[in-house]
């Protein structure tokens, strides 16, 4: 199914080293700040750290240093973080030892990124400095309105994950096809790597 690399981990395979450095990359709404929170909670010393709270400024304007915070948070020896923002997605892989891919169908992530909206848009859930999420009727005009975005990028997240992994032969991927299945490699394959030195 995916490229031939001997970087390819089987999700229900032992990982041949503890990880230090990982990124999450999935399609909006696939789960990568829940799983990437589960990764530190196992990896007791990877710091996790959420990037849109880094990319994000009040107003939701662009952090002009983002660049700058990213470089600095993931020069330490253990962080999590999402792999997304096209000005950081190459710094992040060329320092990150494994890449975990929430290769999610289509429906279940456009079903879990509109209930996740509709829920934080109804409550006014607060998201990054001050950022909550816009009205639900700017779906009908905003082209980069969250649910629209998720529905037409999940064909290009999988082509940058395969571009991203075949173009680093030292980079480790996992791909996790369902949630049972990612909970499963968290519990099982990962919390046994945690007890390695």
């Amino acid at each position: 199914m995916y490229g031939a690399l001997v970087s390819w981990i089987a999700p229900e395979s032992e990982l041949p080293f503890r990880p230090r450095r990982i990124l999450v990359a999935g399609t909006a709404g696939s789960g990568k700040s829940t799983l990437a929170r589960g990764i530190s909670r196992i990896l007791e010393d990877v710091e996790y750290f959420e990037i849109d709270a880094l990319y994000h400024g009040p107003q939701w304007i662009p952090n002009p240093r983002f660049v700058d915070h990213v470089d600095r948070r993931t020069l330490g020896a253990g962080w999590v973080t999402e792999w997304q923002y096209h000005t950081v997605r190459d710094l992040l892989a060329d320092r990150a030892d494994l890449l975990v891919w929430l290769d999610l169908p289509r429906h279940v992530v456009m079903r879990s990124v509109t209930a996740r909206t509709v829920r934080r848009s109804l409550l006014g859930v607060e998201l990054w400095n001050g950022n909550r999420e816009p009205r639900l009727q700017t779906i009908l005009h905003d082209p980069d309105h969250i649910i629209r975005w998720a529905w037409r990028t999940h064909k290009q997240t999988a082509a940058r994950v395969q571009a991203c992994v075949q173009s680093r032969t030292t980079l480790n991927a996992i791909a996790l096809r369902s949630r049972p299945q990612a909970e499963a490699w968290l519990l099982g394959p990962l919390s046994r790597s945690a007890h390695r030195t």
